[in-house]
């Protein structure tokens, strides 16, 4: 099958590496992480469809890195963002939309008193680490093993792309294993007094929690005088409504969330119960806690976004929707892995709401250079995504041209299973994105 034709793509794409390190504002979103010739830079998005700037469209999944809920340019969060315009934005003292904003949000939360609105996830994790310090007086933070948590040094540093981050802050982070309660007891064993704070996803796209489990890290943490913190940047608006603690009923004492809440609008949040977060406040005798204090976390455009998000949760069902399209896709692009003899080697798994696909080589092991060729020949297909992180606004239609192009990607993966990857793949594979160095992607000087 011919290319889709990228060749002003391609340029811009040279062009940003000359002026953004890595040629994209997050890892996830570089070009490494994509065929060699096959990295669109888009111009638009529309419902579950973006355009390229060489005028190609796709089908999209991921949608913003999970933030997209309700699907591109969704018009009800538009015209609460338009109605907010002429009114002037970032002000200095706070507006009624604050008031508004953090009241609703926490009309959600049974579990949690107050709320401060930031910018991305890594301010609610990190502020809450600040937080659950200061309130405990020790310094040690257990993390689960799950992909990520912020982007500051107190994770990064544990992470193998962790250059320019002195060796002991990642001494100041020890890990436990998901659904593994005896692994956490170990470690409050083994750190008696220390541990201010256990951070988790309640559930991730590919574990759910065992029966017992979150309940026996929340006694863990009661028993031990350490705030358990839920991180929600994903989970919430994807999982339920709000997010995972409403789905299982486990209250933590401080969550974080993100992605979701502002259907692409730049916002988070961390919640908590009062007398945490007061700390950071004035009804306190403690010594102050610089909680979260950013310019831009309450600009009026982002809150009137969380809001008309909140309202189509209210009015209707994106979960629901997602779900059920989520199953569909899965269901179909399994199907045709099966009947094409390449169901070992190309899965479809996950949440339905939260879906990635797993590729591995003729020997059966995860393989960069057989998911770099899953990855074009979708992309010739138009289907764009690094997973199959679906949307409320994904159509059966959308579904179904995408299972139809998996099928045809997968004739070409059978192909290559039998005679190897580099007749069909163009370029070199796909790399980590948090690696060490920038091999094997690296790009000439």
């Amino acid at each position: 099958m011919d290319d889709p034709g990228l060749p002003l793509s391609t340029r811009l794409q040279d062009r940003l590496h000359d002026v953004i390190p890595g040629g994209a504002h997050t890892y996830a979103r570089g070009a490494d992480q994509y065929p060699e010739g096959f990295a669109p830079v888009l111009t638009r998005g529309q419902g579950a469809r973006v355009w390229d700037v060489d005028g190609n469209s796709y089908v999209e999944y991921g949608m913003g890195l999970r933030s997209v809920t309700l699907g591109h340019a969704y018009r009800p969060v538009l015209d609460a963002v338009r109605s907010v315009l002429d009114d002037g934005l970032n002000f200095s003292r706070p507006t009624e939309l604050e008031l508004h904003a953090a009241e609703e949000l926490l009309d959600l939360l049974p579990g949690a008193d107050m709320v401060k609105f930031a910018k991305n996830g890594s301010d609610a994790t990190t502020a809450a680490l600040r937080l659950a310090r200061a309130a405990t007086g020790r310094d040690l933070v257990a993390v689960c093993e799950q992909p990520f948590f912020s982007v500051d040094d107190w994770f990064i540093a544990t992470v193998g792309m962790n250059a320019g981050i002195p060796a002991p802050i990642a001494e100041l982070t020890v890990r436990f294993r998901y659904n593994d309660l005896d692994s956490l007891r170990s470690l409050f064993e083994a750190h008696p007094g220390r541990l201010a704070a256990v951070f988790l996803e309640a559930a991730t796209a590919l574990a759910e929690p065992e029966p017992g489990f979150l309940e026996g890290v929340r006694d863990l943490c009661t028993q031990h005088g350490t705030v358990l913190v839920f991180d929600e940047i994903i989970t919430g608006f994807r999982w339920s409504f709000p997010g995972a603690q409403e789905l299982y009923g486990v209250r933590p004492d401080l969550s974080c969330w993100g992605k979701g809440m502002g259907n692409g609008f730049p916002i988070s949040a961390l919640a908590g119960r009062r007398e945490l977060m007061e700390l950071g406040g004035l009804r306190t005798d403690a010594a102050r806690t610089f909680l979260l204090s950013t310019t831009h976390g309450p600009e009026s455009v982002s809150l009137a976004a969380f809001r008309a998000v909140l309202q189509a949760y209210r009015e209707h069902d994106p979960i629901g929707v997602m779900e059920t399209r989520g199953r569909q896709l899965a269901d179909g692009v399994n199907a045709a892995a099966d009947g094409l003899g390449v169901g070992e080697h190309v899965r479809v798994i996950g949440r339905p709401s939260c879906l990635v696909f797993t590729t591995t080589g003729p020997d059966g092991q995860p393989s960069q250079a057989y998911r770099a060729l899953f990855l074009q020949e979708m992309i010739r297909r138009g289907v764009l995504g690094q997973s199959f992180v679906i949307s409320a606004a994904h159509t059966p239609e959308d579904v179904e041209h995408t299972i139809a192009a998996a099928r045809e990607a997968l004739v070409v993966y059978g192909k290559a299973l039998e005679s190897g990857v580099e007749p069909f793949l163009r370029g070199r594979p796909v790399a980590p994105a948090l690696r060490s160095h920038a091999d094997p992607r690296r790009l000439p000087s």
